[in-house]
């Protein structure tokens, strides 16, 4: 109900006011329905992503997912970002043309008013045509004195495709930090390495302190903290623009955990869980991971602060507007329960606060 007060009648215009307030509330509790007051709109807010040139990129970003990229060495889509380096903004909506970092400072009503410093999550699909480098990310507290307040960087990965026999390489085989040194110095990256064999729909957690590489052929979607700090440890002698490319050994000998955990069970297939609810990956400190597999309607109760998704497979309808396979969006605080259908794959992640 809308009250209309006219200028120069504040008394009378609040009496009635009033009288009409109460009114409601009666008539609330005599039938039972809700009675709702300047109820705030939260749309779901869909993004345009940053594209990102890799020397080891290739062209599968336009081929698999229908995105229109910067050439065909595009190896990053950061499809859901804050971060300096590459800042989503909104496609559609009231809030057409913001930043993903505008919402965070000024409409932080939209997620969920978490007291954080700085929106936490970072969504990326990587396409590697060519092996990445050996590279190690640090934890928040080395990266806050050596980056200059950065976050550190845990991630974890989906894997959309890959070719058969595909491997990742994830830890290593030196059991101190002496011989971890020794190994790097005299690229001894054979016996250093260990490589794990995935296939399509494998999910694994990376930590900091972690020795790791996507190798070539596979597609991943990664969720991380919202930071872009990587020391390349070896990059395989490649070139660009006629130089190699920086390594960063030393902070990646301060950084890598010694000894590295055991591989065994870091990899689960999560491709075929059960259908038309939120499966659960993983909860750790910084995130929680879901993946939903919709072939019907069905309604999912947004309570979290906000709700990053992701579609990599098929198309449907979230509140019956129609989403694809490269859409990616974010559910906002208060937004309530939502319903999706059709036939499609989502990965959704939020905050773990």
């Amino acid at each position: 109900m809308a009250y209309k007060i006219k200028q120069g009648k504040k008394d009378l215009a609040c009496r009635i006011l009033f009288f009409n307030v109460k009114y409601d509330i009666k008539r609330m509790f005599r039938t039972g329905k809700e009675l709702k007051i300047n109820k705030m709109e939260r749309p779901i807010l869909f993004l345009n992503p940053v594209f990102k040139q890799m020397i080891w990129g290739g062209s599968k970003l336009e081929t698999e997912f229908g995105y229109e990229i910067p050439g065909d060495k595009t190896g990053e889509c950061w499809a859901v970002s804050a971060h300096p380096n590459g800042d989503c903004v909104v496609r559609e909506g009231i809030y057409e043309g913001k930043t993903l970092s505008f919402l965070w400072q000024e409409h932080r009503e939209l997620f969920g008013n978490i007291g954080l410093d700085r929106f936490p999550l970072l969504t990326k699909i990587i396409d590697a045509k060519d092996d990445l480098s050996i590279q190690v990310h640090p934890d928040d507290a080395y990266a806050n004195v050596h980056e200059n307040g950065s976050l550190g960087k845990t991630e974890c990965w989906y894997v959309l495709d890959c070719p058969e026999g595909a491997a990742l390489v994830v830890g290593h085989n030196a059991s101190t930090r002496e011989e971890l040194k020794s190994m790097i110095e005299e690229g001894r990256w054979g016996e250093l390495i260990r490589e794990i064999p995935v296939k399509k729909g494998d999910f694994i957690q990376i930590d900091p302190g972690t020795v790791h590489a996507i190798k070539g052929g596979l597609m991943i979607l990664e969720t991380q903290q919202n930071s872009d700090i990587t020391y390349r440890v070896y990059d395989y002698d490649r070139l660009t623009d006629g130089k190699p490319r920086q390594l960063h050994v030393k902070q990646s000998i301060d950084v890598i955990t010694v000894p590295a955990p055991s591989a065994k069970d870091s990899v689960k297939n999560v491709d075929n869980l059960p259908e038309n609810v939120m499966n659960e990956l993983i909860s750790c400190k910084y995130y929680r991971v879901w993946k939903m597999d919709v072939t019907e309607s069905v309604k999912v109760m947004q309570d979290h602060p906000f709700l990053i998704m992701s579609v990599i497979e098929g198309e449907g309808l979230v509140n019956e507007k129609r989403i694809k396979k490269g859409d990616h969006f974010i559910l906002p605080s208060g937004i309530g329960e939502v319903e999706f259908g059709g036939s499609m794959k989502l990965i959704a992640s939020t905050v773990n606060a």
